[in-house]
C-alpha cells in the first residue's frame, strides 16, 4: 500500500469517526430517514467510487503533479516562488477549480443529471459528503488532472488538497451543532455545515448558492453566497422536491437516477428542483 493511500485512508477513518461521534452527541437536526437505510447506500456509493477511481486512475493527479515538476509544466513552474508559496497557491487554486466545477455541474443540464444524486439525499450528514455518482467522480478526476497540468502545483500540494477536500466535505456536510458566534468566525476560513446546508435546500435559489466545499471565499467573490436558508435550518426541507420518499434512498436507485425521465431539468434553468420557489 502506497504512502499516499495510507495518508488518505487514515485521514478518512479519523474524520469519519470524529464526525459520527459529533453527530451523535450534538445533532443539528433530527433525522428524517434511519441511518440503517441511508448509511449503507451512501457509504456503499463512496466505496464503489473509490474502488473505481483506484482501478482506472490510481494516484493519477499525484503522478501527473510529479511529471509537471520534472518537465516544468504549469503556471506555478513559470515563476520563481518559494516552495511554501507554491504549495499554498496550489491548494488555493485547486480549490477554486472545484468551486467552478460545482457551479458547472449545476448549470449544465446533462451534468446536473449526474450531480442531482448528491442532492437527492433526504438528510444531511457526513455521509452525504461522499455521495456522488460514479460518472461525476470520473469527470471530476479528469478536471482535477487537467488543472494539475495547467497549474503545475508541487505533488505535496495535490496530496494536501485531496486530504483537505475529503475532510472538509465530511465536515461541512455534518449534522452537527456549532454556536452561532463560532460558525460566524469559521465562515471566513472554511465552509461550515450551516453554510453548506443552505445549498441542499429544495428551494432553487438556495440550491444555487454556497457552492464551496473547502474555502468559503469563492462564493462571496462570485456572488453565490447566501447567509441562511429562508425557512431556517430546523424547518427547511433538504433534498429534491420530486424525490422525497425514503424508499428511493438505495444504492441501485442512486446509480440509475441520472437516467430516469423524471431527472430532467436543472436548477439554474428553473427545472431541476420543480422550478418555482415556494412562497
Amino acid at each position: 500500500m502506497s504512502r499516499e493511500v495510507i495518508v488518505r485512508l487514515a485521514s478518512f477513518i479519523a474524520v469519519s469517526l470524529a464526525m459520527a461521534a459529533w453527530e451523535t452527541a450534538a445533532p443539528r437536526r433530527p433525522r428524517i430517514v434511519s441511518r440503517a437505510i441511508r448509511w449503507p447506500a451512501n457509504l456503499g456509493i463512496l466505496a464503489f467510487d473509490t474502488a473505481l477511481v483506484r482501478l482506472l486512475f490510481a494516484g493519477l493527479p499525484l503522478a501527473v503533479a510529479v511529471k509537471t515538476q520534472e518537465q516544468g509544466w504549469g503556471l506555478l513552474n513559470a515563476y520563481h516562488l518559494p516552495f511554501w508559496m507554491k504549495v499554498a497557491c496550489g491548494v488555493i487554486l485547486l480549490d477554486f477549480v472545484i468551486y467552478l466545477q460545482h457551479v458547472m455541474f449545476h448549470s449544465v443540464p446533462v451534468l446536473w443529471r449526474l450531480h442531482m444524486m448528491h442532492h437527492a439525499d433526504l438528510d444531511f450528514d457526513f455521509t452525504t459528503g461522499g455521495r456522488f455518482h460514479p460518472i461525476e467522480i470520473l469527470l471530476s478526476m479528469g478536471i482535477k488532472t487537467a488543472a494539475v497540468v495547467a497549474l503545475g502545483p508541487p505533488p505535496i500540494a495535490v496530496l494536501l488538497f485531496e486530504v483537505l477536500l475529503n475532510a472538509t466535505s465530511m465536515f461541512n456536510h455534518g449534522n452537527v451543532s456549532l454556536p452561532p458566534a463560532v460558525d460566524g468566525v469559521l465562515r471566513f476560513i472554511v465552509v461550515t455545515p450551516d453554510m453548506h446546508r443552505v445549498h441542499h435546500s429544495v428551494i432553487p435559489r438556495e440550491t444555487n448558492s454556497n457552492f464551496g466545499f473547502n474555502l468559503p471565499w469563492w462564493d462571496r467573490i462570485g456572488g453565490t453566497y447566501r447567509d441562511q436558508p429562508s425557512m431556517g435550518h430546523d424547518a427547511m426541507t433538504i433534498g429534491l422536491t420530486w424525490f422525497l420518499e425514503a424508499k428511493r434512498q438505495t444504492f441501485i436507485w442512486m446509480l440509475i437516477l441520472p437516467f430516469r425521465k423524471t431527472a430532467g431539468g436543472h436548477p439554474a434553468g428553473g427545472g431541476g428542483n420543480r422550478g418555482k420557489d415556494p412562497e
